[in-house]
């Protein structure tokens, strides 16, 4: 897996309503400090590194460099759990969301990492458009200016947050962490059956953590 270090910082996370475009809980925005460096994955998680880990492999888009789709939170916490165990310490986990927000802005305030052109995302990102109802290589679009790839489109990705529509009115100013409970977890990020408003970068939702979809998959943090 390649990791890109990410400086410590802060940003403006989270987007106004009204948003006519769909349904999302991203406001108010508010400014977060990311108090520490950490790495995150230059990539979705592949298919092949799921069966390095897992030998086996439930994606429904097969192909070992396309993202592992069909796995649950609770898949990737295994996952993880079991990487970690490999490893011989428990450095990989997955973001926050905010660390997923913070990498995939990498600086910018606008819409997209790339401006508010959103005719522009076929440049960047594998969605309704262009992917053609499947998931595709990971990296074979432009990067953001962090050189992390994927973000606004391929599949969506979990966060390791529980999910509260209301948690951006009373979130803690710096590295928050979600909820302490819930009952779904929170997914970032834009997919192949996404379109302009799911692959902005403040867009967030939820499912329960045993939801398995062919358009839900994940990217890996790792602490400095």
């Amino acid at each position: 897996m390649k990791f890109v270090l990410l400086p410590a910082g802060s940003f403006v996370m989270g987007e106004n309503p009204p948003l006519a475009e769909g349904k999302s809980d991203e406001h108010p925005p508010h400014k977060v400090i990311i108090e520490k460096p950490f790495h995150m994955g230059v990539h979705e998680v592949t298919q092949e590194q799921w069966e390095k880990i897992m030998n086996s492999n439930p994606s429904k888009h097969k192909g070992r460099n396309r993202p592992v789709d069909s796995v649950s939170w609770n898949d990737a916490q295994e996952f993880i759990k079991r990487l970690n165990a490999l490893e011989g310490e428990g450095k990989y986990r997955l973001p926050t969301e905010a660390e997923w927000e913070y990498g995939a802005r990498a600086g910018t305030k606008t819409r997209y990492f790339f401006g508010n052109d959103a005719s522009l995302l076929p440049q960047y990102a594998w969605i309704k458009e262009n992917a053609k109802g499947t998931t595709h290589e990971v990296g074979q679009k432009k990067p953001n200016q962090w050189g992390i790839y994927d973000t606004s489109g391929n599949v969506r990705e979990w966060t390791n947050d529980w999910y509260d529509d209301e948690y951006y009115e009373n979130s803690p100013k710096t590295d928050p962490r979600g909820p302490i409970n819930g009952f779904a977890r929170a997914y970032r990020g834009g997919s192949k059956d996404g379109s302009e408003f799911p692959t902005r970068s403040s867009y967030r939702w939820r499912e329960t953590p045993d939801t398995k979809a062919q358009n839900l998959g994940f990217r890996l943090v790792m602490d400095k």
